[in-house]
């Protein structure tokens, strides 16, 4: 089965079980990746239909059906992904003696793949993703890129490595007309421009505000207009700072999923790093998490001995230290902190989770939440 047969079968999925939010998502996904005008189309027209009849699920589900059998007949040809497009090895970044230093990192970026870049503040986020932006120089180290053609001049290499930091610049306008205009640069036909914008606007969700100017847009809406933008150039690598930081928790998970999903076309593969805060949402789409703490560089496959030595389980919860020393007195644990306003345990490597939740039902104890971290970057930001 082909990776386009395979996204075809899981829109099967959703609709077979009525979800039809995400299913239909991922049916534009595979609409996308077909680049066939007559499916664009139809795919349009459908998204006019869905939001003008809200309440026809069922008619819906059966419209959706026959388009998605349609879009699995199309010839879809795979974008190989096995080669970097940017290899970094022992990027350095020094802004003086006594201030800060970023690096050593070494690390190699791959279309179809999301990195995940977190961190506190001031440890270095922005600046790592400027220097794989080529927007600011480093002072050791190497960087290479390898992308489908070599960038013939400034203007097309910021076509192909596209940076969007976390406050964009205001526009003025229809939301539709700016993206008209971004294809109308490079010479689209009007007829294919009016196709292409508007597949795009039903594909960030943009349906129903494609006439607004920026002062009638949320911040959610002015960052899916910024990934619109962006996307109808055809980046091959996307760098995102803090697009999370202004939504909502919803708004947070829906864009993540929809960067995951389109990062991994079949035939347009994007490279994608996003720097954010929002660790657990972060690493739930990640292939790999990046994290920087002082300067320094570690990743999600780089555990050490007293990480792997460990069973590490965050808790939040209102009960008292003395009350969990008790739950957890027959469980080999070996340390508990509090940290940030929720518990740290330290547990053996035998100790399983299940055996934490376990002791913490059987003892009637409140919990707020519980998350095993043992793999997890957030083990970094605990002492």
């Amino acid at each position: 089965m082909t990776k386009h047969q395979q996204r075809v079968k899981e829109v099967e999925d959703f609709f077979n079980n009525k979800d039809t939010v995400l299913g239909f998502r991922k049916l534009l996904d595979c609409a996308m990746d077909t680049q066939d005008m007559g499916i664009y189309k139809e795919a349009i027209a459908l998204t006019d239909w869905k939001e003008q009849n809200p309440e026809s699920t069922d008619e819906f589900i059966g419209k959706s059906r026959v388009l998605l059998q349609k879009i699995e007949k199309v010839s879809v040809q795979e974008y190989p992904v096995e080669k970097p497009i940017i290899t970094a090895k022992n990027i350095q970044k020094s802004y003086g003696s006594n201030r800060f230093s970023l690096g050593p990192v070494s690390m190699e970026i791959k279309k179809g793949q999301v990195y995940g870049l977190v961190g506190e503040n001031g440890n270095g986020k922005t600046t790592l993703l400027r220097i794989l932006a080529k927007e600011i120089s480093f002072n050791k180290g190497s960087l290479d890129y390898v992308f489908s053609s070599d960038p013939e001049n400034e203007y097309d290499l910021r076509t192909k490595l596209v940076y969007i930091p976390q406050r964009t610049a205001k526009w003025y306008g229809s939301l539709k007309d700016n993206l008209k205009f971004v294809l109308a640069n490079y010479g689209v036909s009007p007829e294919e421009n009016e196709t292409r914008t508007l597949m795009m606007i039903a594909r960030l969700g943009l349906w129903n505000y494609k006439h607004l100017k920026w002062s009638e847009l949320s911040s959610g809406y002015k960052m899916r207009f910024e990934l619109a933008r962006t996307l109808l150039r055809k980046p091959e690598m996307l760098l995102l700072d803090e697009p999370l930081a202004n939504l909502d928790v919803l708004a947070q998970q829906i864009i993540l999923e929809d960067l995951k999903s389109i990062a991994n076309s079949v035939n347009h593969p994007i490279a994608l790093i996003l720097s954010s805060q929002q660790l657990y949402e972060v690493e739930k789409v990640s292939d790999k998490v990046i994290f920087l703490k002082n300067g320094q560089y570690k990743d999600n496959s780089e555990l050490n001995e007293t990480d792997t030595d460990h069973l590490i389980i965050e808790i939040d919860t209102p009960a008292s230290r003395e009350e969990l020393l008790e739950v957890f007195q027959n469980l080999s644990m070996e340390k508990l902190n509090y940290n940030g306003g929720v518990y740290v345990t330290y547990f053996s490597k035998e100790t399983e989770f299940y055996d934490v939740m376990a002791a913490l039902g059987n003892a009637k104890i409140n919990i707020v939440y519980i998350r095993n971290i043992s793999s997890s970057t957030r083990r970094f930001f605990v002492n």
